[in-house]
C-alpha cells in the first residue's frame, strides 16, 4: 500500500494533472471517479490507483471487472491526489485516444464542431457531450484551446471523449481552408452578425459549425473563410449566449435535420 506522498507514482499523477506539456509528451492523462473510470477501453487503463477505504471484496465487481495493474493508496494520500471535493475512491493513469484527418471526415454527410480558442474547461466538456448526443462525427480544435485532457475538461466530458474523435490543427485557419473546405465541407459560422438565422441552413450536406472565443468570439480570419455567418435569434436585451449553449442549440438543429 502506497502511504507515502513522496511516493513517485503519486508525484507523477500528481505532474500529469497539472502539466499539460507532459500530458502531451507522454500521451497519458488521469481519469477520476467510478463512471468514468468503467467507461474507460481496456487497453487504454495503465496504471489504477485505489483510496484504501474503497478497496472491499467487491472492488473488482464495482469496477466492471476491468483487467488493471492497481495499487491501494492510504485514504489521506489519495485524498491529496485527488481534484475532486469528495474522491470516490478511484483514480487511473490513461493512454490518450489518438485520431487523424482521415478517420473524422469518412462519412459522405460528416458534421463536425469547430472551436477556435475556447478555453473553459466547462465549456470544452459540455460541447464534447453535445457533439456525441448530437450525432457529431468529431471536434477540430484551434491549438490556443484549452487542453482536451485536462482533468476537469475530462470529468464534464462525463466519458465522451473516448468517444467523440478531436483534433487539434496548428494552424486553424489554412486547415480550415486548405483541408476542410477543400474537402468539401459547408462551414457556418456562429456570429453576433449573422445574415440568417440558424434554424434556415440546409445541413443535410458535410458540415462544419464553428463556434468562437468565449470573450471575443469567432476571429476576423475564420469569418473572412467561412462561406456563411448564422446567427441566434435574441429578445430583450441580451446580447449573446454561453459558447456551449450557442453550440448546442445549433448543433441539434443539425441533427433534426438529419432525422
Amino acid at each position: 500500500m502506497i502511504s507515502s506522498s513522496s511516493n513517485k507514482q503519486i508525484k507523477y499523477v500528481l505532474q500529469l494533472q497539472q502539466k499539460s506539456k507532459l500530458r502531451h509528451e507522454n500521451k497519458q492523462f488521469v481519469v477520476e471517479g467510478i463512471k468514468m473510470y468503467n467507461e474507460i477501453p481496456s487497453d487504454k487503463v495503465i496504471m489504477t490507483f485505489v483510496k484504501e477505504s474503497f478497496y472491499n471484496d467487491n472492488f473488482q465487481k464495482m469496477i466492471n471487472n476491468k483487467v488493471c495493474n492497481y495499487e491501494i493508496v492510504s485514504d489521506k494520500v489519495f485524498d491529496g491526489m485527488s481534484q475532486t471535493k469528495t474522491p470516490q475512491g478511484i483514480l487511473a493513469i490513461v493512454k490518450q485516444p489518438e485520431y487523424n484527418f482521415d478517420e473524422i471526415i469518412k462519412k459522405d454527410t460528416s458534421k463536425l464542431l469547430f472551436l477556435e480558442d475556447i478555453r473553459d474547461p466547462g465549456n470544452i466538456g459540455t460541447m464534447i457531450r453535445t457533439a456525441e448526443g448530437a450525432g457529431f462525427d468529431g471536434i477540430v480544435l484551434s491549438k490556443e484551446s484549452v487542453d482536451m485532457f485536462n482533468p476537469k475538461v475530462v470529468r464534464s466530458t462525463m466519458g465522451a471523449i473516448y468517444r467523440v474523435p478531436f483534433i487539434y490543427e496548428d494552424n486553424f485557419v489554412d486547415a480550415i481552408k486548405n483541408k476542410y473546405i477543400a474537402a468539401g465541407y459547408d462551414l457556418y459560422a456562429a456570429h453576433l452578425e449573422g445574415a440568417v438565422s440558424y434554424t434556415t441552413i440546409d445541413y443535410c450536406k458535410k458540415t462544419g459549425i464553428i463556434i468562437g472565443n468565449e470573450a471575443n468570439g469567432i476571429s476576423d480570419k475564420v469569418v473572412d473563410i467561412a462561406q456563411n455567418m448564422i446567427k441566434i435569434p435574441m429578445e430583450g436585451q441580451v446580447e449573446s449566449l454561453n459558447a456551449a449553449v450557442s453550440a448546442a442549440l445549433i448543433m441539434y438543429e443539425v441533427y433534426r435535420q438529419s432525422h
